[in-house]
This record gives C-alpha cells, structure tokens and sequence, in this order.
C-alpha cells in the first residue's frame, strides 16, 4: 500500500474507500480559533484493535484532534463517529460511556487523593454511570474494585506507591498513574497524548511493552507521541499533521521513507 498523500480538497484514500474493519471515523473536520485554523479537511479512520499514531510538529493540530473525538472541543465542521455512533455533539461523560477514554498530555490526577483512590475513582465512574468524588463510603465494600485497581498499578509499575498522595509523584509517575486511570475502564478505544512525556528511558521501554501487551488485548489505541523510538515500536499505521493538515498516512516503514513526511517533520532523525 502506498502512502497515502492527500491536498485541501482531496480525503486519503483509505477513508474515500472505507477502512476495512473500522471503529474510528474522523470525517472532514475543521476547527478554528480567532481565525487560525488548527484543524482543515481532516479525515481519518482508525480500524479495530489497532494502534494508530498522529505524529507531527508542535502546533499541528494534534490535541485539538483528540479533544474534538472526546467531546472538550466542537468542530466547526465535521463529524467523529465511533463504532457507527456519532460523537459529535454529545458531552465527555458519554462519550467515555460510549467505552472511549484519554490519557491527557498534561496528567489529569486527584493531587490531594492517593494514588490507590486515583485509579479507584474512574472505576467506580464507569461501573455506576456517573462521576463522583466521594466514593469513598463504599470503598470497603468494593474488594473486587480495590484488587483490580492494585492490579492495574501494578501493571504500570506504581505497586509500591498505593498510598502515596498523587500530588507527591514525579511528572513520570504521574503519567503512569493516568495511564492506569485510562486502562481500568477497559475501554474500546483509548486515547494517548504523549503518554512517554517526562519519562525516563527505562520507564519509556516499560510503557512500551505494557502498550505492546494491551494490544494483545485487542484494545484500539490512538497514540500522539513525539519520541520516534515510541512510535515507530507501537505503531501499525501512522498519520502525519502539519498545519492542521493530514499530509501522508501509512506504515511505519512507508512514513520513515516518505519524502514529504521528512521535510515537514522528521529531517534527518534516525528513526
């Protein structure tokens, strides 16, 4: 398959045709902020249990991509649709009942709860259809929850902080810990923003193969990340935003070659 080049007037291929096995739909959307256009004629299709990455430089449109599909942005223009239910429109809280969930840039965390009571909150969210910051009551007679969520840290390597205050951690640990929030809502389709950022290399690595292992899973995962070594290690296709524009879509190996790609983004990095 060759990679998909597209101009202000002409949708990829991959979603003109329908991408076999899709569960994301992103369908002509525009966004605009006082005149400056952050997103123009951006269509794309993510298909299920894939791990999908946008890539590009800063400013290019990335997050405001992501916070139109969960409903923190409306486009001007254009539709999300998420296994054939439109999102746009509806508010983040359906949305993540929908079996969306995102793991912001910038950790999103309870500073002044545990680390424990952190991933705790989430869980009880989804189960009960409603957000609340006093699920506490309950917590003693929720053992299946607290195992699960001393399972899910485990996981991302935050076993020995249960009680550690979440305003304490590290920026690192931080991610991790809303990596973890993301993850016990078993979600259908995540959503990463930079979920690497401020981690260590050793870290990095382990999130990596803890991704790897999710996707085993089946789980579909859009991922915005700037270190390469990420995204070219999780990464099945790749969609490239420059301008608020999608300029190239395709493999790994296709985007590490593509001509365009390396002007406007990658130069000469060894990826």
């Amino acid at each position: 398959m060759a990679v998909t080049e597209t101009s202000a007037t002409e949708a990829p291929r991959e979603f003109q045709s329908g991408v076999a096995n899709s569960v994301l739909h992103i369908n002509d959307v525009h966004k605009s902020f006082a005149g400056l256009h952050a997103l123009s004629d951006v269509d794309l299709a993510v298909r299920e249990g894939e791990t999908h990455a946008i890539i590009g430089p800063n400013g290019a449109g990335k997050s405001t991509l992501l916070n139109v599909c969960v409903g923190r942005l409306k486009p001007d223009r254009g539709s999300v649709t998420f296994d054939g239910e439109i999102l746009t429109g509806k508010e983040p809280h359906e949305i993540n009942q929908l079996g969306v969930a995102r793991v912001f840039q910038t950790p999103e965390v309870f500073p002044d709860l545990t680390v424990l009571e952190n991933v705790m909150v989430p869980a009880l969210s989804k189960r009960d259809g409603h957000f609340t910051l006093n699920p506490f009551k309950r917590f003693g007679a929720e053992t299946r929850l607290r195992d699960e969520a001393e399972a899910t840290l485990k996981s991302v390597g935050l076993q020995g902080q249960l009680t550690a205050l979440a305003s304490s951690m590290s920026r690192g640990d931080k991610r991790r810990l809303e990596l973890a929030m993301g993850l016990i809502q078993h979600p259908r389709l995540l959503l990463l923003d930079e979920p690497t950022a401020g981690m260590a290399r050793h870290d990095t690595n382990a999130t990596i193969d803890l991704l790897k292992q999710i996707k085993e899973g089946g789980m579909t995962k859009v991922i915005i990340e700037h270190d390469m070594h990420v995204v070219f290690s999780l990464a099945d296709r790749i969609s490239v935003l420059a301008g608020g524009r999608i300029i190239a879509q395709g493999t790994p190996e296709e985007i590490k070659n593509n001509p365009k790609v390396k002007e406007a983004y990658l130069g000469d990095e060894e990826v």
